[in-house]
């Protein structure tokens, strides 16, 4: 009887590099898929700027909200309306209301307005909004000083346009 005694082959090799690439296109995508799936869509000038202002904007973000202050985004054709109320339900004492629409992804859409007063808390503008995704942020002012900033992901599908 013969036994044989070949070692490590050509076949082991290309089963080895084999293995090896797979595992390597498995993980990349899979990490691809996540990164995809889950990325916010946020786009900023500089990244380093971003990261250096984000606590102060997270806690002036969070004094905010304490206040109580709401508003609310109104999209009908080329109407748009925001109120903003307080706790209580009451209009809130606002001069002015900016609104800046953001494309998730990219900018060549992107717009600003300045809404017309036309009761106390409410605000109007006329402005054909284009169908899709948009992100909002509105900054509500009174005597030139931030009352509310907020930002609002919607569709427009969720206005029935």
């Amino acid at each position: 009887m013969k036994t044989s005694t070949r070692g490590f082959t050509g076949l082991h090799v290309l089963l080895a590099t084999s293995a090896f690439f797979a595992a390597v296109i498995a993980v990349n995508a899979t990490m691809a898929f996540y990164a995809a799936s889950s990325w916010s869509g946020i786009v900023v000038e500089n990244t380093y700027v971003a990261s250096q202002e984000f606590n102060a904007r997270a806690a002036a973000m969070k004094a905010m909200a304490a206040s109580g202050v709401e508003g609310a985004l109104v999209v009908k054709g080329s109407q748009i309306r925001y109120d903003i109320h307080d706790k209580a339900g009451t209009p809130a004492m606002i001069d002015d209301v900016t609104l800046n629409f953001k494309r998730p992804v990219g900018d060549h859409e992107d717009f600003r307005l300045t809404l017309r007063k036309t009761g106390e808390g409410r605000f109007e503008a006329d402005h054909q909004v284009v169908a899709g995704d948009w992100i909002v942020e509105a900054i509500s002012r009174m005597n030139g000083a931030v009352v509310m900033h907020e930002a609002k992901r919607f569709d427009t599908a969720e206005f029935r346009q």
